[in-house]
């Protein structure tokens, strides 16, 4: 086994997936089956996307259910997984001399993360903390900043993105459900592979260099910026899997990218 952790990101889609029982979940499950278990995990997710860099820094993280809508039995999951100050602190550091806020108790584990998580590792018993997206960065200056974590996955820490490389809520179709993408989100999809491959991060980095197809398929960066952090800590020789591919409503991509 390895000593330097992967790095993964979750296209994590609807909230619903949660309950389980979708091919997504399911792959999920058997992602968490096949990794090493990391001492923690931090989590970069869409829908903590706030003025500032802030990470959770409390003992006991909470479920957040940021969402409306749902059946009641979603709401009613809870993700114990504890919490891990001093990891909180270590990133604080890394990051300096942007300043992280210390949530202590503000916000904690929101869908992007749980949802995921509650099928990667389902016992809940490895801590768990999530850094925020500053809205006032670019996608170059997210980039930048993730590379700071980097030396987090020799230190046991499987660092996570979870957001959507394409994701159009108000062009869904919900009658294709999970099926195939409409023709420009698969065009978008295939570009950022194409940049993947190539290694061209800064190209990823750069929102408006993306073409057309971006306008439709990241029409709010907040679900794209998550994959800049696992993009800035790939290594060199680490070729891009991805264990999960579809789409959902044909505008929500659900591609999942894997490092090491």
């Amino acid at each position: 086994m390895s000593d330097t952790m992967p790095t993964i990101f979750f296209g994590h889609g609807s909230p619903m997936n949660a309950l389980g029982g979708t091919g997504y979940s399911d792959r999920w499950r058997e992602i968490g089956a096949g990794l090493p278990r990391p001492d923690a995990v931090l989590c970069v997710s869409a829908h903590w996307y706030v003025r500032g860099t802030h990470v959770t820094a409390m003992a006991a993280p909470r479920t957040i259910h940021d969402f409306g809508g749902f059946p009641p039995e979603l709401s009613a999951i809870r993700y114990p997984a504890p919490g891990d100050p001093a990891l909180a602190r270590r990133v604080s550091e890394l990051l300096a001399p942007v300043p992280v806020g210390l949530d202590e108790g503000e916000w904690g584990l929101d869908h992007g993360t749980w949802s995921v998580l509650v099928h990667v590792f389902p016992d809940a018993d490895i801590p768990v903390i999530q850094l925020s997206i500053d809205r006032t960065l670019s996608g170059a200056a997210h980039h930048a900043l993730a590379r700071g974590l980097a030396p987090l996955r020799d230190e046991g820490v499987l660092v996570v993105g979870s957001g959507n490389i394409v994701h159009n809520l108000r062009r869904m179709n919900w009658d294709l459900g999970d099926g195939d993408g409409f023709d420009w989100a698969r065009r978008f999809d295939a570009r950022v592979r194409e940049l993947i491959a190539a290694g061209d991060g800064e190209a990823l980095a750069n929102l408006e260099r993306l073409g057309a197809d971006a306008g439709l398929s990241i029409p709010t960066p907040e679900h794209y910026l998550p994959l800049l952090y696992v993009l800035a800590l790939r290594r060199p020789g680490e070729d891009p899997a991805y264990p999960v591919e579809g789409y959902t409503g044909g505008s929500i991509s659900m591609t999942s990218l894997r490092f090491g």
